[in-house]
This record gives C-alpha cells, sequence and structure tokens, in this order.
C-alpha cells in the first residue's frame, strides 16, 4: 500500500487535524514504515497455529472478598466542604 499526500489529506480531514507541509512528510513516512511492519507480519508461516485469545488459560481469577475497616460517617463528613448531618452537598448540574 502506497501512502501519499490524497491519503493524508483524507486521514487529516476525517480526523479533523491540519498539517504544514512538513508535517505530512513526516506523517507519510510513519504511516509507510507501519504499513511496512504489518506486511512483514503477514510473510510468517502461521499454518497449525491456534488464534490467541487470552494471555493465560485462567479464566475467571477471583480473589475472595475480605472485610475490612471503613471510615464512619462522621468521619467521612468532617473534611467535607459543605453537608448536613448524612450527605455530601454539591452543587446543582441537572436543571429544568
Amino acid at each position: 500500500m502506497e501512502v501519499n499526500d490524497k491519503l493524508v489529506d483524507k486521514l487529516a480531514h476525517l480526523s479533523r487535524l491540519q498539517f504544514n507541509e512538513s508535517e505530512k512528510t513526516e506523517i507519510k513516512n510513519d504511516l509507510q514504515r507501519m504499513i511496512g511492519f504489518v506486511e512483514k507480519l503477514n510473510e510468517l508461516k502461521l499454518d497449525g497455529i491456534e488464534p490467541l485469545l487470552h494471555m493465560s488459560e485462567e479464566v475467571n481469577v477471583l480473589r475472595e472478598d475480605e472485610i475490612k475497616g471503613s471510615v464512619s460517617r462522621e468521619e467521612a463528613l468532617k473534611n467535607a466542604p459543605l453537608h448536613d448531618e448524612q450527605f455530601f452537598k454539591v452543587p446543582k448540574v441537572i436543571k429544568k
């Protein structure tokens, strides 16, 4: 695949970016190197190799739930800039 000015202009338009001529040249070189790398991967012989879906054979490795200490309501509200006896108070963000 060839990376040319037309392709860079199209990608710039789709991504809503603007490039000057030196940036276009640099981007063309970078894209060409990336495409070359992917094309190099196509040279690998992968017959008989199963696709890798997960990095290990482990499935749903979960830890046991442990009850740990928590902060009391009074301690949580102690440093709040605005609160009542039970809740934090925050500015209203949804208006009707």
